[in-house]
Formats: structure tokens, C-alpha cells, sequence
């Protein structure tokens, strides 16, 4: 009965743990690089009849150049509402509109932009490291209820505490491997 506990309380963690590290993943993409990437303006919200729409819901979206990126919504009435939308957000892009489809053209970064870019991508990262930490913390902290309501014995929370800091350890781990190559990525000229 106690390793079961144990061991859901590692499932629960390990699956928080996968959710943080795509989080962090998610954010990254939001981060511009140079490059036409749907990522920085899929989630954005569209007033789309009154209603805040994630743009991915009402627009196809295409890279045909490396620096280019075309928006054709499904309805072509909400092409001021997503203009709207781009321009309100701070990308730093001026949307292209014929009517039909919209285009976004990516500037090349200056090397100034570049170093502030790298600057948010570390700040997200250690916001990931942070919510991977209180995961364990919460996990702990789990695992002494058990030992307090289950009679659970030290031993089997000491094996389980370990499990869980491997798994915190390699997450981070993950984390900065992620940070690393998105670094990489923005400091690419």
C-alpha cells in the first residue's frame, strides 16, 4: 500500500514536471529569432465578433521566405480585428494587409535586440527552474502527509525523495539544455 502511494505521489510529479518544461517551451517560442515563426502570434487573442479568439482558431498560417510570414484567416471580415491584434502587441512588426492575406516581415535583429531577447529567455527559463522546484517542494511535502497519516516509514520516503530530486535534476537540466540552444538561436546572425 505505501510504495503505491509513493508512487503515485512520483507520477503526479513527474507528469507536473513534463507539463512545466512545455511551458517553458511554449514561452521560447514566443520569442522572436529573426525568423518567421507562427509561434509569436498564434496565441494572440482576436476581438472576433466580441468575442477574444486565439488567432490560430481563425487564420491558416505559411513561412514562404525565412523572414516572411502569411496570415489567410477563414473569414475575411476579421482581417482588421487581427491587424488590430498584431499591432497592438510589442513584436515590433507592421502588419501587411491586400485584403486577402496578410503578410509579416521580420526585420533582422540588431545585436542590442538580440542581447535583450537572450535576457527574457533566461528570465523565462528560471521562472521554469522555479516551478520545476516548488513541483518537488509540493511533492515533499506530500510525501510527509504520507508519513504522517499513512504511518508511511522513513525509509520508503527517503528512496522516493531521491527518485524525485533525479527527476528535478534532469528537468532542469532539460531546461537549460532548452535555454542553451535558444540562446544559440538568438545570437545567430
Amino acid at each position: 500500500m505505501s510504495d503505491e502511494l509513493t508512487e503515485l505521489v512520483i507520477e503526479e510529479a513527474d507528469e507536473k514536471m513534463a507539463k512545466a518544461i512545455e511551458r517553458v517551451q511554449h514561452e521560447f517560442a514566443g520569442v522572436r529569432t529573426g525568423r518567421a515563426n507562427s509561434g509569436l502570434v498564434e496565441h494572440l487573442l482576436v476581438d472576433y465578433y466580441g468575442t477574444p479568439t486565439p488567432l490560430r482558431q481563425i487564420a491558416a498560417f505559411s513561412v514562404p521566405e525565412a523572414r516572411l510570414l502569411v496570415i489567410s484567416p477563414f473569414d475575411k471580415a476579421s482581417m482588421g480585428a487581427i491587424e488590430k491584434a498584431i499591432q497592438s502587441t510589442d513584436l515590433g512588426l507592421s502588419p501587411s494587409n491586400d485584403g486577402v492575406v496578410m503578410r509579416l516581415a521580420f526585420p533582422a535583429l540588431t545585436e542590442e535586440r538580440r542581447r535583450d531577447f537572450v535576457k527574457i529567455v533566461r528570465n523565462k527559463a528560471e521562472d521554469g527552474k522555479v516551478a520545476l522546484r516548488n513541483i518537488r517542494r509540493s511533492a515533499r511535502h506530500d510525501l510527509d502527509v504520507l508519513v504522517k497519516d499513512e504511518g508511511l516509514s522513513t525509509d520508503v520516503t527517503e528512496r522516493a525523495e531521491a527518485v524525485i530530486q533525479k527527476m528535478t535534476d534532469a528537468a532542469i537540466d532539460r531546461v537549460d539544455a532548452l535555454l542553451a540552444q535558444k540562446e544559440a538561436e538568438l545570437l545567430e546572425v
